[in-house]
């Protein structure tokens, strides 16, 4: 199984920030969840006056900054942003040059916006007309402007469509490919950027090669294994190209088969077995479900380096194992950034007792199950060595073999350079001084080759490739329905005018009007994808081209349910009234394996009638996650000890809920936790608030004698994914804990 829960990479980065003289936040609560960045949302505010707006249904510390603060409800950011949209079209603000060389599809967009008037926007987000208008007003003229967003936009049913609407809100704008403009995503941890790429997911390769029979057949030339024993792992062939679990609804392959439960797709088996290494359980929505499957698992390892709380959830007697991984100070390699930039970590000291470092985990299973040499063979094939070094060679591999990205040029040897010379980088430009001149910091992807300096700013088509331009990329054929994908613009310097496709072994000597000679044709990939021999690409670089293309952006996708984002509702609305106009999708039947229900929940009851309070759950800044980590250290820990719910003290009151009291939440699931009140105004009275970030509690139940001798944490509570509603998005089956719903009581 893998984890889906991708938003998106930073087209810019967080110190291009300081570049922007607007800034537009929609689920994302930086103040708090990414402090250290926050300077620079507040330098750009200092240095260029930039207007900063907060969109979130709570007053959160970043709003506090903000000098516009729309309280929106959840679930409702597609008819906000089409709402702007709406505003933007009819004053003629948005910009038609950019549109009409670099975008496809905008005509569409423009159709529905022109429905979303300021009137009905107001009525299905909360947000008032005159406040909508200011803050259309302010974004639109005041460019260059950014987009931030995080899980606070994706974590819906229609998550993938609200990371579709935000881009096209840029696109209309002309802010995408330019300094202090752009779509920054902000990602969790260090290095969530670096396992997206990697692909910890289930839907694909590494660097997002596709589950293609022809994808399969370049790793297995690049790992320098047989094909036909790569594909002799699986039960059949066939189940190479298909879909895996995912992390949101691993549980489902449990506990298929039993009465309620949604069927799965998985060759005629259950899921038997559960490695965990590194993501804290309580993390998944669905708590009770994660239960019953822990509790039905033959067999469940944990490697973590503190206690991973699937141990304390699950009644399990036997065949639980606990591996002492070795923490980030114990262990060395690259780690991605949130805006693609890569970064050396260094070993401080060495793995201390009894704990292992997570490839020393991963090596001594792959030898126990007979296949060491082959998981290995990669990092040998660069130099034909006899043995390997980790992580180095292991960086060096990655660096060969994934072109998707442009991830060519980090190797170990640059990485470490720039580690070892980060004071050399201009912070808001990243651009290199001295020995590092003509580099940006962390080389952010695409690294097109071993020389090339980093692409600092996606899309950017006003500077050289060498320099890190390029256009969109070139994804989706040269035409549809008529009408050219390429673009209308070329990018600065380069060789070829205009738009152009994807460079194949194929168009190469079309595209850039050159001969290729015997050799090179006998030794060029197919295409830049899979060219190993590195042609394609130095080509490329010398006509001022990027590899995979110069296209127009989508704002139409003919192959996804919605061709361009519509409003739907959640799953579990509070307005019944608009689930008959905005329904959700029909159930979607083998949906990563597992047949997934979206119109047979939203239309079983009217929620909001058993369930009138909209469920909002986020980060505190000194927990972070699932929090065993975090809530190890007394001092963390001492900040909030206990697991509480913010609720506005109307709402209290009127369900005789006290300052301090104890309470219960009630989710749609037959699910409850018991937590503490804290009185609010961050909250209206529609809408709770809690921290995802607990465990060692579940349904008022206290677990922590689970906990072995000397490990149990100093704060310890509920975990709101016990509450969080049923509710997966179509596209990535991200879960809904954003736009839920619940009732309160006394405890």
């Amino acid at each position: 199984m893998a984890n889906t829960w991708g938003y998106g990479a930073m087209t810019n980065s967080l110190g291009d920030i300081q570049n922007a003289k607007a800034i537009i936040i929609f689920g994302a609560n930086p103040a708090v969840n990414h402090p250290v960045g926050f300077r620079h949302f507040l330098m750009a505010k200092e240095r260029n006056n930039a207007q900063l707006i907060v969109v979130d249904p709570r007053f959160t510390k970043t709003a506090a900054k903000a000098d516009l603060f729309a309280q929106i409800r959840p679930g409702t950011d597609i008819p906000f942003m089409y709402g702007m949209l709406h505003i933007i079209f009819k004053n003629g603000w948005h910009k038609k040059d950019f549109i009409d060389q670099r975008v496809y599809g905008m005509e569409d967009v423009m159709k529905e916006a022109k429905k979303w008037t300021p009137s009905l926007t107001a009525n299905v987000t909360g947000v008032s007309e005159d406040l909508l208008i200011q803050i259309t007003r302010a974004y639109a003229k005041s460019t260059p402007g950014t987009l931030i967003w995080a899980m606070g936009l994706t974590q819906h049913s229609i998550g993938s469509s609200n990371t579709r609407m935000a881009p096209i809100l840029q696109l209309a704008l002309g802010n995408m490919g330019e300094e202090g403009g752009g779509c920054n995503i902000l990602r969790g941890h260090d290095n969530v950027q670096g396992a997206t790429d990697m692909c910890c997911l289930s839907h694909t390769l590494p660097g997002y090669y596709g589950l293609s029979a022809g994808s399969w057949k370049y790793f297995a030339k690049s790992w320098g294994v047989d094909y036909e024993w790569l594909a002799g792992r699986f039960k059949d062939k066939k189940w190479m190209s298909k879909k895996g679990f995912t992390l949101a609804r691993w549980y489902a392959g449990v506990l298929a088969g039993k009465a309620g439960e949604d069927k799965i797709h998985n060759g005629g088996t259950n899921l038997k077995a559960l490695f965990v290494m590194g993501n804290g359980i309580t993390s998944i929505s669905q708590q009770a479900k994660v239960k019953e499957a822990l509790d039905a698992l033959d067999l469940i390892v944990l490697a973590d380096p503190f206690v991973n709380e699937a141990a304390i959830l699950t009644d399990k007697k036997d065949d639980v194992f606990i591996l002492p991984a070795a923490t980030q100070f114990e262990t060395s390699g690259s780690v991605t950034a949130t805006n693609r930039s890569a970064q050396w970590r260094s070993e401080v000291v060495k793995p201390m007792y009894e704990s292992k470092t997570d490839h020393d985990i991963m090596f001594e299973l792959a030898k126990r199950l007979g296949f060491y040499d082959q998981f290995t063979k990669g990092m040998l094939i660069k130099e034909n060595k006899k043995s390997f070094k980790f992580p180095e060679d292991a960086t060096d591999e990655i660096a060969r073999i994934i072109k998707t990205i442009g991830l060519t040029g980090w190797t170990s040897k640059r990485l470490k350079k720039h580690q070892e010379n980060w004071h050399l980088f201009d912070q808001v430009s990243m651009r290199g001084i001295g020995p590092m001149k003509g580099e940006y910091y962390g080389l952010p992807w695409p690294c097109w080759t071993e020389s090339h300096c980093g692409s600092p700013v996606l899309y950017d088509v006003h500077r050289p490739v060498k320099e890190g331009g390029m256009g969109f990329r070139n994804r989706f054929g040269l035409v549809h329905d008529g009408v050219s994908q390429l673009a209308g613009v070329g990018i600065k310097d380069a060789k070829v005018e205009g738009g152009y496709p994807e460079i194949t072994a194929k168009n190469i000597e079309k595209v850039l009007g050159i001969k290729l000679s015997e050799d090179e044709k006998k030794k060029i990939g197919k295409n830049w994808k899979v060219d190993t021999s590195g042609i394609i690409a130095a080509k490329c670089m010398e006509f001022g081209i990027a590899p995979y293309g110069n296209a127009k952006a989508r704002a139409k996708v003919w192959t996804f349910p919605d061709q361009i984002p519509m409003h739907r509702e959640p799953l579990h609305s509070p307005r019944e009234d608009l689930v008959k106009k905005y329904p959700t999708y029909k159930d979607k039947p083998n949906h990563y394996r597992v047949d997934t229900r979206y119109a047979s929940v939203q239309n079983k009851e009217d929620w909001s009638k058993k369930f009138p309070i909209n469920l909002v759950t986020g980060r505190l800044v000194n927990l972070n996650g699932a929090g065993v980590e975090n809530r190890a250290s007394k001092y963390l820990a001492a900040l909030t000890p206990e697991m509480f719910c913010d609720i506005n003290p109307n709402l209290a009151a009127n369900h005789g809920i006290r300052d301090g009291d104890m309470m219960w939440i009630h989710s749609p699931e037959g699910t409850k936790i018991k937590v503490k009140a804290h009185y609010s105004y961050s909250v209206g009275e529609d809408r709770v608030f809690i921290p995802f970030h607990f465990a060692g509690f579940f349904q008022g139940e206290d677990r922590t004698g689970n906990y072995p001798e000397g490990t149990k944490p100093y704060a310890v509570g509920e975990s709101a994914n016990t509450v969080t509603n049923y509710g997966y998005d179509i596209i990535t089956q991200i879960p809904e804990t954003k736009g839920g719903l619940c009732r309160v009581e006394k405890a």
